[in-house]
């Protein structure tokens, strides 16, 4: 009797935690995160960095594509978090904007590109950049002074009058001067934007061509020399066409191939190579851009304002416009 109470008591406790096993609720479990997590948690960040296509941007959602949705999910949770940090390590960077803004001026070109570009700078290249300050800030100086529209007599100078190459009255509202060099391949966007200019705009501008050919181009100056013997035969722009179509053909035997092909006068044009004709006047050229910041071509000025894009027609025919139009 005693060893069958002492079961039946030991069955009485075993059926209590059964019972008590089969009426408590599991555990709940946890919610999947939402697949989409990574995506909405980059989308959060990249907000911070300045956009989809900055390059912190670009890095952090190859990380968090790495990452599982539970872990994007946590930190959504908590982004301001995140935000705080980031806000944190772009200190460097706006430190930066506002030194250079201070130098250069709030309101001019240069520090608004800077205010673009840093934005998509990491923050170990804002900090390298104040380690370097004076170096930096000189160089963002001379792209500034760049910026500055010409003197009237700087553009009086670099226009010149009959005696340069050009197109148009000279009384056209807008005066365009392009530095050229005909060995360079972007001065060949260039050329074909000058007949655009040409073909659109007709007598309402007049264009003018500089020589500035580059040391490092083998046949530049002599190829300027021979544009300025085409000028003075009074087929400047048809020599200026053949050599920019073929910038293979400017040694010396190809240019007076090309002379003889456009019906120059080809002993006067063998002799103005020989004798170096042109070749002071070429120097001469190079010289005047120096003295208005051409440190490369093409560099073109539209009523002596540089242009941005000179090897762009759209973006040419804008300025062209908004010249005409007063603005």
């Amino acid at each position: 009797m005693i060893v069958s109470g002492n079961l039946s008591r030991s069955l009485c406790l075993l059926g209590s935690v059964a019972v008590f096993a089969a009426c408590t609720p599991p555990p709940p479990k946890e919610k999947p995160a939402d697949p989409k997590a990574c995506t909405e948690y980059a989308t959060k960040l990249c907000a911070e960095m300045g956009g989809d296509e900055a390059p912190n941007c670009v890095s952090t959602k190859a990380t968090l594509d790495l990452l599982p949705p539970a872990a994007c999910a946590a930190g959504l949770k908590d982004v301001a978090f995140t935000k705080t940090k980031l806000g944190d390590a772009r200190k460097k960077c706006d430190e930066l904007v506002t030194k250079l803004c201070t130098e250069l001026g709030d309101k001019t070109q240069t520090c608004e590109m800077v205010r673009t570009q840093t934005k998509n700078f990491p923050p170990e290249r804002c900090d390298m950049m104040l380690g370097r300050f004076p170096e930096v800030l000189a160089d963002l100086k001379k792209m500034e002074a760049k910026n500055k529209p010409l003197a009237t007599e700087q553009l009086a100078a670099i226009a010149g009058g009959a005696e340069v190459p050009s197109f148009g009255p000279a009384d056209a509202k807008v005066t365009i001067v392009e530095f050229s060099d005909f060995q360079c391949p972007f001065c060949t966007r260039a050329a074909n934007a000058s007949h655009q200019i040409k073909e659109k705009y007709g007598d309402k501008v007049r264009f003018v061509f500089r020589q500035f050919p580059l040391s490092f181009h083998q046949n530049a100056h002599v190829a300027a020399e021979a544009a300025l013997e085409a000028h003075r035969q009074g087929k400047f722009w048809e020599l200026h066409d053949k050599m920019f179509a073929d910038q293979q053909k400017l040694d010396r035997p190809s240019l007076e191939a090309t002379a003889k092909e456009i019906g120059l006068d080809m002993a006067a044009f063998k002799k103005a190579l020989d004798d170096k004709t042109h070749a002071a006047t070429v120097d001469a050229e190079m010289k005047l851009g120096e003295s208005v910041a051409v440190d490369g071509t093409p560099t073109m000025f539209l009523n002596g304002k540089r242009i941005g894009n000179p090897t762009d027609f759209d973006a040419i025919s804008k300025e062209i416009d908004a010249a005409l139009s007063g603005g």
